[in-house]
């Protein structure tokens, strides 16, 4: 993805760990530093994938790029007179260094709106759920719509889906449409449907649903591709809107640890990243996915839009959807549903429509990534991957090609996710949710092998980490955390620990795993010569801390190719650039 303009500098480092292979030595003439951190724990990210994570004291940053790691010795005597220099230990904090994370999968703009419309995650009831919608309604221009969402039924007594009716009662005569947690199901109320031109006799796309009540009126439930029918007739946010929403979503990121996130947001977010980095107001690497359903024209128009090798800023992988979600019961299985005898999900491609396309925009050069949660979509991705598009190659080779989420997936695939060289993007947080509901909907069998970490490590199969933000928190830490103990926040419920990862495999997989997913590993997920100078400071050592400990992990400083783009108020951003 990034160009091989990048240059790496050769400096002095130190190495740690048997059987890690040593850098370039330092030229005797160095470039001049920025900045020295110095007696300090700096994990460099060398020995993560071998289980052999290399710690320094002391690290220089110039020009943007690390230029040495080391000890506190061979790192201070390379300080000139215009030198920063910062003990890390001068106030006995045990601030800890590591290479800033890389959240391979987030929804930056659905975020940000999310958070200036009506948001009702972590509502704990459907009354709560619809308390917050009327508080949003009493404030609403008249006319406007209700948009936004993050309810999640499972977390209700009941577990019912709420209704049209329910939603009637609080939206005070104003169109309604609230998604789901997870961006698969939405709730719409009548004046809503009505808007859409929604009834009982509407056919729903392919892929998608629209649920009808005992008496064949329309619940106000669309599930999935149902959910374009309604994306229609809902104005566009104003650029203002939309602009100010993306400001607040990489706020959250970079006070999380980001320095480098994979999006999947709208056209018209990626502008926004494209003017607050003319601005130099762009505060976190984005690497921003095109649909895979658009016409390649489009696309191809959309990729030369801007300069592919911006290590800033830059448009990556084409986003497919094969599939839902488990908690919505669309993920499209093999096996009926557990707890839906009737149900193996929704699908939205035929195999054959899927080929086509899959073919025609790998030969255009594209990488792909489809989301895929249940295991016959994963299959039907997998199949995809393997075309034949002449010259000997297929539609995977070369292309670093993913798999999102790849929850539940066959045992046989995971030896075709390693022939095809397909990576595994997985989001660990997700099982602090599902782990409350994914046994009834998969069964004993399945559930065994769901969420499998390990065993797509111990294949061979690249795993890259992120977090499906705003489906779940941007904090990285949380995945960390699960995928080390596949235990719930509170250390009460376990699931199949035989999937556990190490500290340094997790890591590995949210810093250097999700680099190699878009092509930056080497640039960005290490702290060594010639990387770009993107690390965070923490107020705790991920490597040593009780595993519990990494759940209250704080960010105390983000910085981004030498800049700081956050600094907790207790964090002294003054000591750095």
């Amino acid at each position: 993805m990034f160009a091989s303009r990048w240059i790496s500098c050769s400096a002095l480092s130190l190495c740690l760990g048997a059987g890690i292979a040593q850098p370039p030595q330092a030229p005797a003439a160095q470039p001049a530093q920025d900045l020295i951190l110095y007696h300090g724990r700096i994990l460099t990210g060398v020995g993560l994938k071998e289980g052999h994570p290399q710690i320094v004291s002391a690290m220089a940053i110039g020009g943007g790029k690390v230029i040495a790691v080391g000890t506190d010795a061979e790192i201070l005597r390379l300080a000139t007179p215009q030198t920063q220099k910062r003990d890390l230990d001068s106030a006995h904090t045990g601030i800890f260094v590591m290479p800033g994370l890389n959240d391979a999968h987030t929804h930056m703009g659905d975020a940000g709106r999310q958070k200036l419309s009506v948001d009702v995650t972590g509502a704990a009831s459907r009354g709560e759920m619809m308390q917050r919608v009327a508080a949003y309604a009493r404030t609403a221009e008249p006319g406007a719509w209700l948009l936004g969402g993050g309810w999640d039924h499972t977390l209700w007594k009941d577990s019912a889906l709420p209704t049209r009716q329910e939603l009637d009662a609080v939206s005070d005569g104003h169109p309604a449409f609230l998604y789901r947690i997870d961006g698969h199901i939405a709730l719409a109320n009548t004046a809503a449907l009505q808007a859409a031109g929604i009834t009982a006799h509407t056919q729903a796309p392919r892929g998608g649903a629209i649920d009808l009540d005992g008496i064949g009126s329309p619940t106000g439930i669309l599930r999935d591709t149902a959910t374009d029918l309604m994306e229609k007739v809902i104005p566009a946010p104003t650029a203002a809107f939309s602009m100010r929403g993306d400001e607040l979503a990489i706020d959250d990121a970079v006070s999380h640890g980001l320095t480098s996130v994979q999006d999947f947001s709208t056209w018209q977010d990626f502008l926004n990243y494209e003017q607050l980095e003319k601005q130099g107001r762009l505060r976190v690497r984005i690497s921003e996915w095109l649909p895979f359903v658009d016409p390649l024209p489009l696309l191809l128009e959309h990729r030369a839009h801007h300069d592919p090798n911006d290590p800033m800023l830059h448009t990556g992988m084409l986003k497919g959807f094969m599939d839902g979600s488990l908690g919505s019961r669309t993920a499209a299985l093999e096996a009926p549903y557990s707890d839906d005898p009737g149900n193996r999900g929704l699908a939205r491609f035929t195999q054959e429509n899927l080929n086509a396309m899959a073919i025609e925009r790998a030969r255009a050069g594209f990488q792909l990534g489809f989301h895929a949660i249940g295991d016959r979509a994963t299959a039907m991705a997998l199949t995809a991957f393997s075309q034949p598009i002449g010259g000997g190659k297929l539609v995977a080779t070369g292309h670093r090609d993913r798999v999102e989420h790849a929850q539940v997936v066959n045992q046989a695939d995971v030896a075709r996710f390693r022939a095809l060289g397909v990576i595994a993007s997985m989001q660990p947080n997700h099982l602090l949710t599902d782990m409350n509901w994914a046994m009834a909907r998969l069964g004993p069998q399945r559930s065994a092998v769901s969420y499998g970490w390990k065993t797509f490590w111990n294949a061979g199969v690249p795993l890259a980490f992120g977090t499906d933000y705003p489906v779940e928190p941007i904090t990285p830490f949380r995945g960390i955390y699960c995928a080390v103990t596949r235990q719930n926040e509170a250390g009460t419920k376990s699931w199949y620990p035989q999937d556990v990862l190490t500290r340094s495999q997790a890591i590995y997989a949210y810093t250097q795993g999700s680099a190699y997913a878009e092509f930056a590993e080497k640039h960005i997920g290490r702290l060594m010569p010639g990387y770009l100078a993107d690390y965070i400071l923490l107020d705790r050592d991920l490597m040593t801390v009780p595993a519990r400990s990494i759940l209250g992990t704080r960010v105390l400083q983000t910085v981004v190719g030498g800049k700081t783009v956050y600094a907790a108020s207790y964090a002294a951003p003054s000591s750095a650039p």
